[in-house]
């Protein structure tokens, strides 16, 4: 984090996709400035895992696990109210959870686009819909939404994913419209390639490489915006590796 890190004491969060990867790193740097944060995933054993790493130093008070779909609204639901009984109330939604299925248009299963779908678009309206109203109720808020350069640079075998993310996009840009004037502040993040496990090897993660951007590159954009004067919103950003290998 920066030295302008956000300080967060009192305030609650909930992280999507947080047992590993980018979600980690995002829960990872909330809890160092004093919020209370809620991790969701679809898997026990992850789950425990990271509830484990992140409650060193005395932070186990502060860290709870959902095992929750988001891709399915009443489980998206579940997960708010979660945070909101065991905190009190929700003040900032970190949209992290994702999945990445390539192949072709032809050869994609019927299945694996519904569940790129529920899980990177719809899954983000489930979680904002139960949590908007949270919201409302603490005068104010945070969402920011993990996005993908995907979004708006297409490839080839990426069609589901692209979709997904190029959706967000959008619904971030009117649910930002919605609420802003309601001290709910809504941001995306568009990574280029960034070295954790997710993908295949032929997505956007891909194999780990040095030159690519790390999880904490991520958490600490998420925890400038949430940082960021009042006064001003920057509603997304998009981050690269600056040094990239040269296609020749």
């Amino acid at each position: 984090m920066t030295s302008d890190s956000p300080k967060l004491s009192g305030r609650t969060a909930v992280v999507t996709g947080g047992s590993r990867g980018i979600g980690l790193a995002v829960a990872e740097a909330l809890l160092a400035a004093g919020a209370n944060v809620v991790i969701t995933g679809r898997d026990q054993s992850h789950l425990r895992e990271a509830s484990a790493q992140l409650s060193k130093g005395g932070r186990a008070g502060r860290v709870h696990t959902e095992v929750a779909d988001v891709g399915r609204a009443p489980e998206a639901a579940s997960a708010i109210t979660a945070a909101v009984t065991k905190f009190g109330g929700l003040d900032i939604l970190i949209n992290n959870a994702g999945v990445g299925v390539f192949a072709s248009v032809a050869d994609m299963g019927v299945e694996d686009w519904q569940q790129t779908i529920d899980t990177n678009l719809s899954g983000v309206f489930y979680c904002c819909h139960a949590a908007v109203p949270e919201m409302r109720k603490r005068g104010g808020g945070w969402i920011i939404n993990i996005s993908s350069l995907a979004g708006k640079n297409s490839f080839i075998n990426g069609a589901a994913y692209c979709a997904s993310k190029a959706g967000l996009n959008a619904f971030s840009e009117a649910l930002m419209l919605e609420v802003r004037q309601e001290n709910i502040r809504v941001s995306y993040v568009m990574p280029g390639s960034v070295s954790t496990s997710f993908g295949r090897g032929d997505g956007p993660g891909g194999p780990a490489a040095d030159w690519k951007l790390t999880a904490d590159d991520i958490a600490q954009v998420v925890m400038d915006l949430i940082a960021h004067p009042a006064r001003s919103l920057p509603s997304r950003v998009e981050i690269r590796p600056s040094r990239p290998p040269v296609k020749k």
